[in-house]
């Protein structure tokens, strides 16, 4: 791996599978999408989502967490059942309006460029900001109505790295916007793993390949990229391999970092 400035190695990302992330930024510990089911198949909406494999982890090996930043709630690939009962003993879950309001207490909902200032220990505050994501081809309002709301964060604070998590997104279009208000970004959590459904949007992605991911990265100016949702379930079609391919024929290498596993 790349050696990064002590900016960025203080931010170790630890992943578990699927989309699930947990980093400890200013203070506070903030856990990405929570999957935590064993391998099982789950009956959705116009078909079955297929987990192949186990977490890395379990909610009792992580200790303290104060924030959960979750892209969506509608989705087993993003929120399983052990994920739900994990939200319960959580503060603050951060998510999409819909799914604030779904979700109940200790849940809010963020729009677009919507921040939110949480305490510090110790002082200060640590700035989260919804910022936008579309889980398929075409515009949102095309998109939503089919897979959903979802919502990406980038976190901000003084003396802190920019951190952003992309959640379930597709588009580019969203991350130059999200460059341009934000970049360059220290650390991009983004989501990948290049899904597909015959069922929805004539097989076309509904999240970000490999290619695209290395030219997220571009766009944001990442001094470092970890990728997460590229793994365990069925439905993705890319994974390691194909993300060390992209980014090494992007010149990118040196920005990838799969994270500490588990």
């Amino acid at each position: 791996m790349a050696s990064f400035s002590t900016t960025t190695e203080q931010l170790p990302v630890r992943v578990f599978g699927g989309p699930t992330a947990l980093f400890e930024y200013g203070g506070l510990r903030f856990l990405t999408d929570p999957t935590f089911d064993e391998p099982r198949e789950y009956h959705v909406p116009g078909g079955r989502l297929t987990k192949t494999a186990p977490p890395a982890a379990a909610p009792a090996d992580l200790g303290r967490i104060d924030v959960v930043l979750l892209s969506h709630d509608e989705h087993p690939d993003n929120l399983d059942d052990s994920g739900r009962a994990l939200l319960a003993g959580v503060p603050l879950t951060l998510t999409t309006p819909g799914g604030g309001q779904r979700l109940g207490d200790g849940a809010r909902g963020l729009a677009d460029w919507e921040p939110v200032e949480l305490e510090r220990p110790g002082g200060g505050t640590v700035t989260v900001t919804g910022v936008p994501a579309i889980h398929g081809p075409g515009p949102r309002e095309e998109v939503e109505p089919i897979t959903g709301q979802v919502v990406g964060f980038v976190l901000t604070g003084e003396g802190l790295p920019t951190v952003y998590v992309s959640g379930d997104n597709a588009s580019l279009d969203a991350v130059e916007l999200i460059a341009g208000r934000f970049g360059p970004v220290d650390t991009a959590i983004l989501f990948a793993g290049a899904p597909r459904f015959t069922v929805l949007f004539d097989n076309a992605l509904i999240v970000l390949d490999s290619v695209q991911a290395a030219q997220a990265a571009r766009i944001l100016g990442a001094r470092r990229v970890v990728p997460v949702h590229y793994e365990g379930w069925a439905h993705f079609t890319e994974g390691r391999e194909q993300l060390l391919a992209a980014f090494a024929d992007a010149g990118l290498a040196d920005r990838l970092d799969l994270g500490e596993q588990g």
